[in-house]
């Protein structure tokens, strides 16, 4: 008997811990019975194109999390890297071209550049935080306010496409039945993976996360690992960027708006803690899974996308208020 009820103790605590993914599980189930089409492939594939990005995001937002911290400028970062990619991948022969003079820039090339750039970015990120003592919370803001007054300058807030095929191919491709995307965010997967859990960054982070003095006093370099922290999640921010922009079709000053959120949500649903010190790879990739099943399912289910906006706000609000919760029950 004993045995039984603990048995039952534990299945009700990995429900009540795992809330969220369960219910929009039990949704995904609901809608794929009640409509047409909800379990068909192409569908499945849709899923696949529009998580793969957003898990590369969601990568490097998930190593601020794990320190304890945040990055509010993850989605400008993307809007930017976006745009930047436009600009410098624009076919020769476009009318409309952003840099006319600009000669032809292999895809590869034009991604190195816009690496680099939003490296600098995360670079003044984690400066700001591990040197000036800056919040997290503040020092992103106001990156985010900056990226964004940059994108509108170098834009003029004007629309761009025109893309040169070798880039839209960065979308439309596949490796047989995978998709070029799904390849990029299984290498990231895998190479943040093996960060997390093979290298001593990835020890030193989770170090940081669960208490920034002691790994200081334990000879973490705290400074240099939170600088190195933020330049890769830029980075990461900027290849999200990169493929957003090739699948799209376009970039424009609203490119990205609003991602930063869905990464912190897919982290939280994923059990990165918002209290620092816990988060796993696969968590991230189950969390924007959840998260993109969610929208999935209330496009299928006609739900008006005004209305969308308010749910995934609810869900963001109860992913960090059940992360608390799990917290505040372990201390």
């Amino acid at each position: 008997m004993e045995t039984k009820k603990f048995t039952a103790k534990s299945v009700m605590k990995v429900l009540s811990n795992n809330a969220i993914i369960v219910l929009i599980a039990v949704l995904a189930l609901f809608v794929g019975f009640t409509t047409q089409n909800f379990f068909k492939l192409d569908n499945a594939k849709n899923l696949l194109i529009n998580v793969a990005p957003r898990f590369i995001i969601a990568c490097g937002v998930s190593g601020c999390l794990i320190t304890k911290g945040t990055d509010l400028s993850a989605g400008r970062m993307v809007g930017l890297s976006a745009c930047l990619s436009a600009m410098l991948l624009q076919d020769i022969n476009y009318s409309a071209r952003m840099l006319p003079g600009l000669p032809d820039i292999p895809v590869w090339a034009g991604l190195l550049i816009v690496l680099a750039i939003m490296a600098v970015f995360g670079a003044i990120n984690g400066c700001v935080i591990a040197f000036l003592k800056v919040p997290p919370f503040i020092a992103t803001l106001g990156t985010q306010t900056i990226v964004y007054g940059l994108t509108s300058v170098i834009t003029g807030n004007q629309p761009m496409g025109g893309y040169k095929e070798a880039y839209s191919n960065v979308a439309r491709g596949s490796l047989g039945p995978v998709p070029y995307l799904a390849i990029f965010a299984i290498v990231v997967g895998v190479f943040m993976w093996v960060l997390y859990n093979k290298t001593r960054h990835g020890k030193y982070m989770y170090a940081i996360g669960g208490n920034e003095s002691a790994a200081e006093v334990a000879g973490v370099n705290v400074a240099a690992s939170l600088i190195r922290i933020y330049i890769l999640a830029a980075i990461l921010y900027g290849l999200g960027g990169f493929l957003l922009g090739a699948k799209a079709g376009g970039a424009s000053t609203a490119t990205g708006f609003g991602y930063e959120l869905e990464a912190i949500a897919a982290c939280t649903i994923g059990g990165v803690s918002t209290n620092g010190g816990v988060g796993r790879v696969t968590g991230v990739l189950v969390g924007v899974l959840v998260f993109e099943t969610l929208k999935i399912c209330l496009q299928f289910m006609g739900v008006d996308p005004a209305i969308t906006y308010i749910v995934q706000g609810v869900v963001i609000i109860l992913a960090v208020a059940l992360d608390l919760r799990k917290y505040l029950a372990k201390k």
